[in-house]
This record gives structure tokens, C-alpha cells and sequence, in this order.
């Protein structure tokens, strides 16, 4: 199996979810063994996708250095570990990723429009070997060997519309289309508005977010899962876990799971290589791992 990357370079601009501006944001090809390269066209940096990058994790996965950074990867990530792609170059002129629609399905149609094409280089994945678990107070998240990589995820929320809430989503790219891809981030009024105080969330809005109050959803059209918010950890959880740099072959398992435990999860995989092997994606491991490359 071949590393791959995108055919041409596509565009779209949609706006920050925390500045409220327009950003340009363009996708390009890249050779193998580049891996997924963020840029920064305002300031003329880059900051390569891997986990020694990640800068903040506090409300969505930033890369950068002290010469900038982006915020809000989490989303486009996600779309490019569910298409496979290996290499390529993300370009936006501003310190995040637009927000779109608040899912990763705009990405996904972007992605479709730029096209998937080979390189003549073999693609390589990272094979779980032994259980790795971060767990702080009652959270966990869990990655554990596997033949068929699954992600289960459980959140509990003491608000009566959430509760708990928990679902098991078998990794591949058809499914990801149709189970995961349009499950939109959620919000609470009330942190929204403090948000907003401190001159954040300034380009959320009922367009690009679930927005809830004490007691109701206030997107008229309501939601698009009955279980929409989990589906979006799982979504999030996909993207944090592709800055390894390789498909993950292995069972995701989180409670509660974050932007920051997903972070650490990846640092403690890779700390240790009795916990993985990479391995090039010979035509036996894929049949091996059939379900993945659906």
C-alpha cells in the first residue's frame, strides 16, 4: 500500500471561531515522507503535525513554537486521518483553523474536491502492541492492540440533554463519512457568553456549534445524531490521534476523554517502543487490518 497525498491544491476561506474573522485556507500536495505540514502564510512559518509540536490543549489542539502558532486542528485532522492522506500542506493566514460548520464535513467535501492521489513511497501505520491508558481522577483514555480498531467513547454531563452518552464507531473511511464526519462541536450558553467576555468564541455562532442553554438545544434544527455529542469526541479523538503521523492500528478507549489527555496518551505511546511497531503496510498487514482501509 502506497503513501499518499491530495491531486491538486484546493481553497476555501470560512471564519475563526475565536477572532470572528475570515481565513483563507488552502490545501496543497506534498512529496512522500513529508508528512502533514501546518503554514502560517501571515508570518512564514510551518509547524510540522507530530505530538512534541502540540503547544496547548486547553479547549482545542494547538501546534506552534515560539514564533507563532494555530489553533483548532483537531477537526481538518480528523478528516485527513479518515482519508488516509499521509502528506500534505495546510496553509491559512491567520492562528486557526476556520471553523466551518463546526464538524469536519466541509473538510471532508474539500478533500473530495482536491482528490486522493499515490506516491511511490509504501505507506506506513503504527501497530498497537501493548495496552497504553492515561487516566487522571475518573477520566481515561486507552489505546490497546487490535485487529479491527475501534473507537468506544463514554461522556457524561450532568445537564439533562446530555447525560451519558456512549458509542462505538469500527474505524474506516465509509463509516467515518456517515457516522461521524457531520457531528458538530457542542457549547454551553452560559460559557459561551463568558467566552465572549474575554474576547473569545467571537465567531461562534448557532451556524457552526450546538449551542445549549439550562434546558434546550438552540439550533432550531436541532441535532443531527440523537447521540451527536459523543460522535463529536470521537470525531476530535481522530484528529488528536493522527498527530502520531501513521494510521493507528489499535483500540481507542476513552471516558470523559480531552484535547489534553489524547495529547498525552500520543507522547506515552511513542515514549516507549515496546508499545508500538511501525511497519510499512505490506499487502498481508492490510489484509490483516481489512476493516481500516475499507
Amino acid at each position: 500500500m502506497r503513501q499518499t497525498t491530495i491531486a491538486k491544491k484546493v481553497h476555501n476561506v470560512g471564519i475563526g471561531l475565536h477572532k470572528g474573522e475570515p481565513i483563507r485556507l488552502t490545501l496543497e500536495p506534498l512529496e512522500a515522507g513529508s508528512g502533514i505540514v501546518f503554514y502560517r502564510s501571515d508570518l512564514g512559518v510551518s509547524f510540522k503535525a507530530e505530538p512534541k509540536n502540540v503547544i496547548n490543549t486547553q479547549m482545542a489542539t494547538v501546534v506552534g513554537n515560539e514564533k507563532g502558532y494555530i489553533s483548532t486542528i483537531e477537526h481538518l485532522m480528523s478528516a485527513i486521518n479518515a482519508y488516509g492522506i499521509d502528506n500534505i500542506r495546510i496553509i491559512v493566514d491567520a492562528n486557526e483553523i476556520p471553523v466551518m460548520d463546526g464538524s469536519s464535513a466541509s473538510f471532508c467535501m474539500l478533500l473530495d474536491e482536491a482528490g486522493v492521489r499515490e506516491l511511490d513511497a509504501n505507506k506506513k501505520a503504527l501497530i498497537i502492541k501493548r495496552a497504553v491508558e492515561i487516566r487522571e481522577g475518573d477520566k481515561l483514555v486507552r489505546l490497546s492492540p487490535s485487529k479491527s480498531p475501534k473507537f468506544d467513547y463514554t461522556i457524561k454531563f450532568s445537564h439533562p440533554l446530555i447525560g451519558t452518552q456512549h458509542h462505538v464507531f469500527e474505524f474506516s473511511k465509509k463509516a467515518y463519512l456517515k457516522e461521524i464526519s457531520r457531528a458538530r462541536t457542542f457549547g454551553f450558553l452560559k460559557d459561551v457568553q463568558a467566552l465572549r467576555s474575554m474576547g473569545l468564541a467571537l465567531g461562534g455562532s448557532l451556524e457552526n456549534a450546538v449551542v445549549i442553554d439550562e434546558n434546550k438545544i438552540l439550533n432550531p434544527e436541532g441535532l443531527r445524531f440523537e447521540n451527536e455529542f459523543v460522535r463529536h469526541k470521537i470525531l476530535d479523538a481522530i484528529g488528536d490521534l493522527a498527530l502520531v503521523g501513521a494510521p493507528i492500528l489499535g483500540d481507542y478507549t476513552a471516558f470523559a476523554g480531552s484535547h489534553d489527555l489524547n495529547h498525552k496518551l500520543t507522547l506515552a505511546v511513542l515514549a516507549d517502543a515496546k508499545n508500538f511497531e511501525l511497519v510499512d503496510l505490506t499487502a498481508e498487514v492490510v489484509r490483516e487490518y481489512q476493516k481500516v482501509f475499507a
